[in-house]
């Protein structure tokens, strides 16, 4: 069974030209056909983008049945924070909670999601997959213990080795420095980095210096590749470009 994930930082969907056009995130994330898609900085009420649901605007636009919301972040009016679309059920979700002390508000959205597919006799398959939505905080000291207290929710405590997880979104991770803990302690496989272990830069849009976005799975999954966008409307459609990773669950 394949399956095809997107991770993008859509910026509110203005983009570089601080213009609010959330159709330029449609086309871009319709070229790819995802299955599912991780956004992050995605507004709800807000007004400068027009106070529109823009998780349930994007989902309706590209034809999602399902998605999830964790808002992290509180505006004078509106708020904002991650969305999952899948076009498989979302068996269950969760906004978990990464703001350390006084810093800005940040989260990890967890859901489960019921992978199904039909072989060539008709049978039909389901599969779980477990997939946590991040937005990581500005400091590398910060981003640590973000990624200490996701390892020790009882979201991710309950899975075990052998589930289907993937873990993707906006990791603000300049230097790969939460990569050992990731790769190590958690034992995660990196899908973003490439054959020569230098990850896909993302960032800033119209020049991408950092590798700011990533994917990391880990259980019965097989990676078959994965790439960063390369449209051309990408580089003014948000400050981040979106990533897109091929899997197969076994």
């Amino acid at each position: 069974m394949r399956f095809r994930v997107l991770s993008y930082n859509i910026h509110r969907a203005i983009g570089v030209d601080r213009r609010f056009r959330p159709e330029r995130i449609v086309a871009i994330i319709d070229n790819y056909k995802p299955d599912i898609v991780l956004l992050q900085e995605v507004d709800e009420g807000a007004p400068r983008s027009r106070e529109l649901d823009l998780a349930r605007e994007l989902a309706v636009a590209l034809n999602f049945p399902y998605r999830a919301v964790g808002h992290n972040v509180t505006l004078r009016k509106g708020r904002y924070g991650n969305a999952t679309l899948s076009r498989y059920p979302i068996l269950s979700e969760r906004n978990i909670d990464l703001t350390i002390d006084l810093w800005k508000r940040r989260g990890c959205q967890h859901t489960a999601i019921e992978l199904r597919d039909t072989d060539g006799h008709g049978h039909h398959h389901q599969r779980r997959l477990d997939v946590f939505n991040l937005h990581l905080g500005l400091s590398a000291g910060q981003r640590a213990r973000q990624v200490e207290l996701l390892a020790r929710s009882r979201e991710m405590t309950a899975l075990p080795p052998s589930a289907a997880c993937l873990v993707g979104g906006d990791f603000n991770d300049w230097r790969s420095l939460l990569v050992p803990f990731l790769t190590g302690g958690m034992n995660f496989r990196s899908a973003t980095d490439s054959a020569t272990g230098r990850p896909l830069r993302t960032y800033p849009s119209f020049f991408p210096r950092g590798p700011l976005d990533r994917i990391y799975y880990r259980g019965p999954l097989a990676l078959l590749g994965a790439s960063r966008c390369r449209l051309r409307l990408s580089r003014l459609a948000s400050d981040h470009l979106p990533i897109v990773a091929d899997f197969e669950i076994r």
